[in-house]
């Protein structure tokens, strides 16, 4: 079946990047690539020479969007590739609603940051709104200036404290079968025997990644437990991260907290977010 990837871009180098990522991860595969730029314009800027603006912001967009799609067609290896370009007058985060639900989207590709995101900050605005406001799906975060490293080995924190489905397991199963990659499951404890529950959801998971590479992994709770997945991602050299994003989930901390020498944490390498 034909793979359906979304790869919003405001024509940043970090943009660039994500996308150039994308096409490498799924070198292999049959891919539809929808390539979304929005021109949403600010409740400033609405009067009577709106629809001017609208219309230049338009135009410009179409270029843009033309070139980058003839650049990547260009170097393009794999005749199973699409292209397919989308501007949209929409808020990003709408748009990408939008997109996601009229064309079955398996999983949505962007920069940590945009044209003029500061370092100092986690992720970007775009990419933390988007996060936030995605009930349902999957988001690959892309690094900036990242070089395309093969996802041999996946990180996967879990505190068992919850049971995975099948449906929300997906992302995760398809990243690893693309290329054979080793699944790390991390678990960072406070108590050094599970509960009967936590029992129940480790057994599960094991039924989850039956014919799978994985392996679990134990650490103690010393630090925020960003840290620690950052250390767990730098000691093991983890190519990708996968967690989970619910109300509750580290995830939730994160992208409320993002300043990151407030919370020790920055992503280092892709950061799959499944969003339940």
């Amino acid at each position: 079946m034909k793979r359906q990837i979304l790869l919003p871009t405001d024509f940043s180098d970090n943009a660039w990047s994500a996308i150039a990522y994308a096409i490498k991860l799924f070198k292999n595969e049959e891919c539809t690539f929808y390539i979304l730029n929005s021109i949403a314009l600010k409740a400033s800027t609405m009067s009577t020479s709106a629809t001017k603006v609208l219309r230049a912001m338009e135009d410009n967009a179409r270029k843009e969007l033309y070139e980058l799609k003839n650049q990547i067609e260009t170097s393009e290896t794999n005749t199973g590739h699409e292209f397919i370009t989308i501007i949209s007058t929409l808020d990003l985060y709408d748009a990408i609603e939008v997109e996601m639900e009229k064309n079955h989207i398996d999983l949505v590709v962007m920069g940590t940051k945009g044209a003029t995101g500061a370092k100092e900050f986690f992720f970007g605005s775009n990419t933390v709104k988007t996060i936030k406001r995605m009930n349902k799906g999957a988001i690959l975060v892309v690094p900036d200036e990242y070089d395309y490293v093969t996802p041999r080995q996946i990180a996967f924190p879990t505190d068992f404290n919850r049971n995975f489905s099948e449906e929300e397991l997906q992302p995760l199963k398809v990243m690893a079968a693309l290329h054979n990659s080793k699944i790390r499951i991390l678990h960072i404890h406070e108590e050094e025997k599970l509960s009967p529950k936590q029992e129940h959801h480790f057994d599960c998971l094991i039924n989850h990644f039956e014919g799978f590479e994985y392996s679990f992994h134990w650490m103690p709770d010393y630090s925020t437990k960003e840290r620690e997945i950052k250390e767990f991602v730098e000691d093991l050299e983890i190519d990708m991260l996968c967690m989970v994003h619910t109300k509750h989930s580290c995830i939730a901390r994160i992208t409320h907290e993002p300043v990151i020498n407030k919370i020790g944490f920055k992503p280092i390498v892709p950061f799959l977010v499944i969003s339940v």
